[in-house]
């Protein structure tokens, strides 16, 4: 039978996370050394004839949680800066009167900033009417998103949509949106047309590769895995999630070297010792197989099922 493995992450509350960073850090109990490994965004908003935009809006939203996000404005060199980012990707979205919209996909890494510079086009006042109330629906379902309300999430996307059908990040926020009610296909529809319009997005290739995986479609999904893994190769889940996907394929050996680079990204990755383990196995590469074990058995959660049978297989090594 095939392995179906997928890496699940914690929910938690950003929002709650940062109030009580920044409480902490004013009231002194957290050292100022952790900021290091915050990153942030610097850009300029300029026009056609590279004349700086003054007073552009810019909105950073997260996309791990899109109830993290930042209002900026320019200032008069059109000039903008964020700090306090968490390490990731961010969709910008910068708008002005009497131009088009524009929106592209940022990652921030640790204790670097990240440059971008963004140039706005006139627009016609019929197009700039309609992006400009897609762009309010886009930021409705954001709202209700974060809310946990993803019906209603779903209905001011697709209504977004209907507005500016070229907009990429509309429909990679619909997929979400699906993919939170367990609608699969609507979700993965969402997250090609996404990938479709960007295909140098990491986000949408990431999800798109995800969610054809969830559905059996291990072919398709490496295709997608793979670009993500090319766009960032840092990305530990992304690694991990290519590896599971060549297990499924039965291609153990180059599988295994995606679970290496995960554990050479992010020595705590406890999913990935056991994938390692398993496949070690199957080599009769022993030692390395017990060796990737007890890691695993030292990582994962006591409430881990597969931590019994790890120490079952490693007590059967061990004979």
């Amino acid at each position: 039978m095939k392995r179906k493995t997928f890496r699940v992450k914690n929910n938690f509350c950003p929002s709650l996370v940062i109030f009580l960073f920044t409480l902490l850090s004013l009231i002194g109990l957290i050292k100022p050394g952790l900021a290091q490994y915050q990153g942030k965004i610097e850009g300029t908003v300029v026009d056609s004839a590279n004349n700086p935009v003054e007073k552009a809006e810019v909105i950073i939203i997260s996309q791990w949680s899109t109830a993290v996000n930042y209002h900026l404005e320019t200032d008069k060199q059109g000039h903008f800066i964020q700090i306090g980012l968490r390490p990731g990707y961010f969709l910008l979205e910068v708008r002005k009167a009497g131009y088009l919209p524009r929106s592209l996909e940022v990652k921030v890494h640790v204790a670097e900033t990240t440059k971008v510079e963004i140039k706005l086009e006139k627009a016609q006042e019929l197009a700039e009417r309609n992006i400009s109330q897609a762009d309010k629906l886009f930021l409705q379902g954001n709202k209700l998103y974060a809310e946990k309300k993803y019906e209603e999430a779903v209905l001011a996307y697709q209504e977004a949509i209907k507005l500016s059908p070229s907009h990429w990040g509309y429909h990679f926020n619909l997929g979400l949106a699906y993919k939170k009610l367990q609608q699969e296909k609507e979700a993965t529809a969402a997250f090609r047309q996404a990938q479709a319009l960007n295909p140098d997005s990491f986000s949408a290739n990431k999800e798109l590769g995800e969610s054809l995986a969830k559905q059996g479609d291990f072919q398709q999904a490496r295709v997608y895995y793979e670009k993500a893994v090319a766009l960032s190769p840092d990305d530990a889940d992304a690694a991990y999630n290519l590896g599971v996907c060549l297990v499924n394929l039965s291609e153990p050996e180059k599988a295994l070297n995606y679970f290496q680079k995960t554990v050479e990204l992010n020595k705590d990755y406890a999913d990935a010792y056991y994938q390692m383990g398993t496949i070690f196995i199957s080599l009769n590469r022993v030692a390395e197989a017990v060796d990737s074990l007890e890691t695993f058995i030292k990582l994962a959660p006591p409430s881990d099922p597969r931590t019994e049978t790890a120490k079952q297989l490693i007590a059967y090594l061990k004979k």
